[in-house]
């Protein structure tokens, strides 16, 4: 490999000619070959949008010439845009600061503002007024808040609307309901789909509920929460401009040495997902039992056939987005495991988990968003309701007696109900013998429907 000679503190260190990086970038390479993941796209993206906000506040400032504040913001948009995703190789399992990655930015950046002529300093231009120990927690917290609005709240809306829409055509579809997986009074399809919907519609307002905290940014605070070597406004500032960058209403948090010290915003946003991913899986099963069969088991809906089943077994097809689901589900739960650790460990004035925190986080937001899309495009918005099982069910559930509870009383509803049971017949055919009723009364006091809907027979 072709390389050229950087230097630092520490002293001189080889670096791939091509690269954009100097000698501090290297040295994190070298140390911390891990996992082989650097940290995600929308993470770097965001930590350029922090740079290039902390450019514009230095020259409001009057701190850093034009001319260098300008070849930094052009240098930190081509980090935004993502035109240099390869220039950020540091595995995400490195200093738990964060800064490796945080000069890897500076590194780059600089590389690139020197392009125009100007002589800029990857520590003394690029990170002016800065500490890694306030850009890291501020880049988790602006790449958490845009992930949010911009994917995964999109995304939830686009499931929450699949479900309502189902929900609205099997309106009147009754069906056998379930408690403790066994037979229950009947519900429709649309009640139990709307409250998947609900479900989802709250997830949302928690999700919405967390980013109050996390809007509130520790850029500003610098090394320990202080602000040593930054002015009192460059919270404010930075905050403003990305604001204006970005759309969302982000703010200078009040007390710095917070945001620093911790990460209960993440941990926060963290657990509201992981209260999505708890929903999801409900649904995911659910569907999953509904679809189940088709012959032996309920069978009740039919997924949409996206692949074959079985290497082996000709014919037969599988739930595989409901599968993805709780797959994602389960991964989402362990990250939060991860996110509640990493936020435990503040030590004194700064938390030393912070590269996996911001990983972890964004990883989540990334696979709810995808696997929600799926989930309402490929599983809610094609599922068939097998009419003709779910009716033969509704017809022999013995469970209807309780609607003649008010009629015969509980004891001879139970009796009807075990007869029913033992013999497999329909409920109405053995109430007729038990009760003496005709089978007109019968089938108006058991009708599937009024019951789903909560009237009471009379």
């Amino acid at each position: 490999m072709n390389t050229r000679t950087e230097s630092d503190s520490m002293g001189e260190l080889d670096v791939p000619v091509d690269a954009l990086w100097g000698a501090q970038t290297q040295r994190a390479v070298n140390n911390f070959p891990i996992s082989g993941q650097p940290m995600p796209e929308t993470f770097i993206r965001s930590l350029g949008r922090v740079k290039l906000a902390c450019a514009r506040a230095n020259q409001a400032l009057g701190l850093m010439d034009d001319d260098i504040a300008s070849a930094i913001i052009e240098a930190a948009e081509k980090v935004i845009a993502g035109e240099v995703g390869d220039q950020f190789p540091i595995d995400i399992y490195q200093t738990g600061s964060g800064t490796s990655t945080n000069m890897n930015a500076n590194e780059v950046i600089a590389h690139l503002a020197a392009k125009s002529g100007q002589e800029v300093h990857p520590n003394d231009h690029v990170n002016m007024s800065q500490s890694s120990n306030d850009v890291i927690p501020t880049t988790i917290q602006v790449s958490g808040c845009l992930g949010v609005r911009d994917e995964l709240l999109p995304a939830l809306d686009q499931l929450e609307k699949a479900i309502r829409k189902k929900a609205a055509a099997l309106s009147a579809t009754v069906k056998t309901g379930r408690t403790h997986l066994m037979d229950a009074m009947p519900v429709t399809f649309g009640q139990e789909l709307g409250a998947w919907a609900s479900q989802i519609a709250s997830c949302r307002a928690r999700l919405n509920a967390s980013l109050e905290r996390l809007k509130a940014l520790p850029q500003g605070g610098t090394a320990v929460g202080t602000g040593i070597n930054a002015p009192a406004e460059f919270g404010t500032q930075v905050a403003r401009h990305l604001a204006e960058l970005t759309g969302f209403g982000f703010e200078s948090a009040d007390d710095k040495f917070e945001g620093i010290a911790a990460q209960d915003g993440a941990v926060e946003l963290s657990g509201q997902m992981k209260t999505l991913a708890a929903v999801l899986m409900k649904i995911a099963n659910d569907l999953r039992w509904m679809n189940s069969g088709p012959l032996a088991g309920l069978g009740e809906i039919e997924l949409e056939a996206l692949q074959p089943g079985s290497s082996i077994m000709p014919g037969k097809v599988n739930p595989v987005i409901p599968e993805a689901t709780c797959m994602v589900a389960a991964r989402v739960i362990g990250n939060d495991t991860t996110i509640t650790i990493g936020g435990q460990s503040g030590n004194f004035q700064l938390n030393v988990m912070l590269p996996v925190v911001g990983a972890t986080l964004l990883e989540s937001i990334q696979l709810l968003s995808n696997v929600s899309r799926l989930l309402a495009d490929k599983a809610i918005a094609t599922f068939k309701v097998r009419e003709e099982n779910i009716r033969t069910a509704l017809d022999r559930n013995p469970i209807l007696v309780t609607a003649l509870n008010r009629a015969i009383g509980y004891e001879k509803g139970a009796a009807t109900a075990k007869q029913a049971y033992k013999e497999g017949r329909p409920i109405v055919d053995v109430a007729m013998e038990t009760t003496g009723m005709s089978r007109e009364e019968l089938e108006k006091l058991l009708d599937p429907l009024v019951l789903a809907r909560g009237g009471v027979p009379e």
